[in-house]
């Protein structure tokens, strides 16, 4: 898909991949790029940058994410690549309270799966879009001394083939963003977790990724390369996988 006069949604804008999206996106020369975040400040800083529309969404709630894409839909135009990117980190394993689960579910989850809800049947009235779905490497592997982040990661994978699978064929590509640690708010203090072992990656390069990917309409967006090969690994042997995952919880969680 050519991003060129396309009219582009991207939660989780204000900042990170998702300003890093904006910002590479734009030099594609779309009709428009609408920046969505919970923090509007944020947001209205990104779409300042390229030249944008600024709206606050709260991704947790099904009736802002409806409203930001009738109004999309109805203000601007037909919404032609959806970066559902948004995302939270809890850590923490199965003591972590339901409404802690909840919340990241709604978030990591249940956001993408609305805002499909909400756009695939348009655009497949239309004959197809895009939806780009930011996950997570922890969705392909797991996420040590954080069980509600990569369980949540793990659904948001498996929704993202889903998509793919069943609608494909009526015009709607679907990618899914698996990177590692990405220098961004949410890792802030956490820079030397499991999640930068291979090293911290910038927003920017990221963004690029995922431009060429969109352009290749490819499904698995992996800028971090390691990645591959350990997907690679957890297939071959799986029990071999887990000894070595338990070896890195040991030596980040000091488990024994």
């Amino acid at each position: 898909m050519e991003l060129h006069d396309q009219i582009v949604v991207i939660t989780g804008a204000a900042a990170g991949i998702g300003r890093a999206l904006a910002l590479r996106i734009a030099r594609e020369r779309p009709a428009r790029i609408i920046c969505a975040d919970i923090d509007v400040h944020g947001a209205t800083e990104t779409a300042r940058l390229v030249d944008g529309v600024a709206m606050q969404v709260d991704v947790a709630q099904d009736a802002q994410i409806a409203a930001l894409i009738d109004g999309v839909e109805t203000d601007i135009g037909p919404i032609g690549l959806f970066c559902s990117n948004a995302g939270i980190m809890i850590h923490g394993g199965c003591e972590v309270p339901d409404a802690d689960w909840q919340r990241i579910w709604d978030i990591n989850v249940m956001a993408h799966v609305r805002a499909a809800r909400y756009l695939v049947p348009l655009m497949a009235a239309r004959g197809g879009g895009y939806l780009l779905n930011t996950a997570s490497a922890a969705g392909l592997l797991n996420q040590i001394g954080a069980a509600p982040y990569g369980v949540s990661k793990h659904a948001a994978v498996g929704l993202a083939e889903w998509l793919a699978i069943s609608h494909s064929d009526q015009g709607i590509k679907v990618s899914v963003l698996c990177p590692q640690a990405v220098r961004s708010d949410m890792l802030h203090g956490d820079e030397n977790s499991v999640a930068a072992i291979d090293g911290i990656m910038e927003p920017d390069i990221v963004a690029e990724a995922c431009v060429q990917a969109i352009r290749d309409e490819t499904f698995l967006i992996l800028p971090h390369a390691e990645v591959l090969g350990y997907m690679r690994n957890k297939a071959v042997d799986y029990d071999r996988w887990i000894a070595g995952m338990r070896r890195l919880n040991r030596r980040f969680c000091g488990s024994s």
